[in-house]
């Protein structure tokens, strides 16, 4: 009972035995995981692969819509980085700057193709990704 605190603690609440339960995460609606869905391809276009690896993270457990597309986002977008790696190791080359332009060209293109099917509720699976991360 040291610098005045009550007994149970500093608020007068006593800890519950076992501490804080977990809670899983509640699925989105529909609704919502098209339009989680969309801002990750969306956000690939800006923000290379660290936007679809958060949202992966954050919004897997949340419905399989949104898992696939986010996977698929970042799958596509790992891939995009490491041809962009490669364009600016050989731009020396002169062939690394073709391969740049097709990289940017590509990762525009598909993002947008697939945040289109992902706002109409349709699954997309992108022409040219490895698949680093599996269902």
């Amino acid at each position: 009972m040291s610098y005045g605190q009550p007994p149970n603690g500093p608020h007068g609440y006593a800890q519950q035995p076992g501490g804080p339960q977990y809670q899983p995460p509640q699925p989105m609606t529909p609704e919502d995981q098209r339009l989680w869905s969309t801002l990750t391809h969306v956000g690939g276009i800006f923000f290379s692969f660290v936007a679809p690896l958060v949202a992966y993270f954050v919004l897997r457990d949340r419905g399989q819509f949104v898992r696939e597309h986010t996977r698929a986002a970042l799958n596509f977008q790992i891939t995009m980085a490491i041809a962009d790696a490669v364009g600016v190791i050989t731009s020396w080359l002169g062939i690394g700057l073709l391969i740049l332009l097709a990289v940017r060209v590509l990762t525009i293109v598909f993002s947008i193709l697939a945040a289109v099917a992902a706002n109409r509720g349709q699954l997309y699976r992108y022409p040219v990704a490895i698949e680093f991360v599996k269902a």
